[in-house]
């Protein structure tokens, strides 16, 4: 072993930091599930005021009963209106649906968050869904959640990824308590938010997820979402084989919706006022959209109920489809405060709930489960998100290989046609790139001694390096990542390499690490055929 200092990430000091993130993820965990409590509560009661005139906390759909038609129409115009003035007076960082906000701060914020977004991000989401809002409040409570996480780890002395873990953390916290989805918590942490799969801050995160949905029962209750009633059945091959028709069909709604929120987006910014005033007009769509459809406004929880349980007549089926699809996108644009996945699961639903009108029978909400699981997979890019949501909110585990056939499908689809999703194109227009990709980094697939030089030049130059400290040295065992690390961090652009016994048997320099990403960029681009005869039989 050399004498260089161990800096790559996957040595024995992260274990004990791991441990301790975990440890402060505990409560991170319990303070996110509390959030997501006050989160609904204040939508109940501004929706309760707004629509029924009565103070009271439960959620209530403001289409549940008959309304003025001027109320529905304006009170949107006056929620946007609030939120445009709290936005620019207050934080501009409410702005959007959260998600992009979180990814945002991980990528170029260091994960730090401002703590008045933890207090204005809740009160704007709820007053834009308690005034008619086409959102879900799961994108806010991310938010909120991600900046309980983060506000703590601003008072520890973290690196910048120990706090994106706990901004994780307390966001897949909030999302847990909000549906009672641990593992698709989970999941959407990873495929959305960290970017990455190692077990530093995979273990954090489950831990402030357990806590969450744990601490969830007593506040919000326990039991699926929304139970979708069925007895064991036998899902035929025909039902699985349609699923990839529903999967086909969410990637269009997915493609149209995702299309239509940027293009409103892009019409808003041509307008001559200040961005302020965007919401107001935001949520005049809304209020249009809702004298059409009452039943499109607010977070629609009871809708989505309907959908994925058989209960929903055709015309509210259309009118969701159609109205819920439109006001979402377009009042989306305008940078108003919610979230994306309760509208997803609502036009999903939808989607499927109306193919399921010609399609045949399996058992009740079966193809609108398909069409939320699809829909999710094709604007959120994350397929397994999908499936794995569908099925912790309804608990009909049967459905689970038609889900993964009709969200994987709208995945592909997307990825082939869109160049980016609904959340990392926001990202993109504000200048940043992001990959969502995982794989094997190369550079952790080659050891310093199949790569080093060992030519009497390059031998002298190395026994050179070794007299001059341990900085200058790697061992013949250290993986080029290693390598890469210990020059990044010196400033150095060669080494010796040592053997076991500390004799240079060696050299290595930047040049060096490029024979891994050469084996990769051939492991990706060049053709061979192995076979030449059939089955690689050969000739006698």
């Amino acid at each position: 072993m050399s004498g260089a200092k161990r800096v790559e990430l996957g040595d024995f000091n992260v274990h004990p930091r791991m441990l301790l993130i975990a440890a402060w993820a505990l409560p991170v965990g319990a303070l996110g599930a509390a959030a997501a409590y006050v989160l609904l509560g204040l939508i109940g009661l501004t929706t309760n005021l707004v629509f029924y005139q009565r103070f009271e906390t439960s959620l209530i759909a403001p289409g549940a009963t008959h309304h003025p038609w001027l109320l529905v129409l304006l009170a949107p115009v006056v929620g946007g209106l609030v939120i445009g003035l709290m936005a620019r007076y207050g934080s501009e960082k409410i702005r959007g649906h959260g998600m992009p906000e979180a990814i945002e701060s991980i990528l170029i914020g260091g994960s730090r968050i401002e703590p008045k977004v933890a207090v204005l991000k809740p009160i704007s989401a709820a007053i834009s869904i308690g005034s008619g809002g086409p959102f879900g409040a799961e994108g806010p409570i991310i938010m909120t959640g991600g900046a309980i996480g983060s506000i703590l780890a601003q008072h520890l002395r973290l690196t910048a990824d120990e706090r994106k873990t706990l901004l994780v953390a307390g966001a897949a916290a909030g999302m847990a308590a909000t549906f009672n989805s641990p593992l698709a918590a989970v999941l959407l942490a990873v495929e959305l938010l960290l970017f990455e799969w190692r077990p530093r801050s995979f273990v954090p995160v489950v831990a402030a997820v357990a806590v969450a949905t744990v601490v969830r029962g007593p506040l919000i209750g326990v039991g699926a979402i929304f139970p979708v009633p069925h007895a064991d059945v036998h899902i035929a091959w025909t039902a699985e084989t349609l699923s990839v028709l529903v999967g086909l069909s969410g990637a269009f709604v997915a493609l149209g919706a995702t299309w239509l929120v940027y293009f409103a987006e892009d019409l808003f910014r041509r307008l001559p006022m200040h961005w302020m005033w965007w919401p107001a007009i935001g949520g005049l769509v809304i209020g249009l959209g809702g004298l059409v459809e009452p039943r499109a406004l607010g977070v629609g929880y009871d809708v989505i109920d309907q959908l994925l349980t058989g209960h929903a007549t055709t015309g509210l089926i259309v009118g969701i489809l159609v109205v819920k699809t439109l006001i979402w996108s377009l009042s989306l644009g305008s940078g108003t405060s919610g979230g994306v996945l309760a509208p997803i699961f609502m036009i999903g639903g939808a989607l499927g709930a109306a193919l399921g009108l010609v399609l045949p029978d399996v058992f009740p909400g079966f193809w609108a489960m398909l069409g939320l699981a699809a829909v999710v997979g094709g604007v959120m890019r994350s397929p397994l998100t999908g499936v794995v949501f569908t099925l912790e909110l309804t608990h009909a585990w049967d459905a689970m290989l038609p889900l993964l056939i009709a969200s994987s499908t709208a995945y592909a689809v997307s990825v082939l046609v869109l160049q980016r999703s609904v959340l990392t194109e926001k990202i993109a227009r504000r200048g940043l790139h992001l990959t969502r990709d995982y794989s094997t980094d190369p550079l952790e697939t080659f050891f310093a001694s199949e790569v080093m030089s060992t030519t009497p030049e390059a031998m002298a130059v190395a026994r050179g390096l070794a007299t001059d400290g341990g900085h200058h040295v790697v061992g013949e065992r250290d993986t080029l990542r290693h390598v890469a690390y210990v020059f990044a961090e010196h400033g150095h652009d060669g080494a010796a390499v040592l053997d076991e016994t500390g004799d240079v048997v060696g050299h290595i320099d930047v040049q060096s690490l490029l024979v891994a990403r050469r084996h990769d960029l051939t492991e990706a681009t060049e053709r061979e055929q192995v076979f030449t005869r059939p089955l690689g039989l050969s000739r006698r």
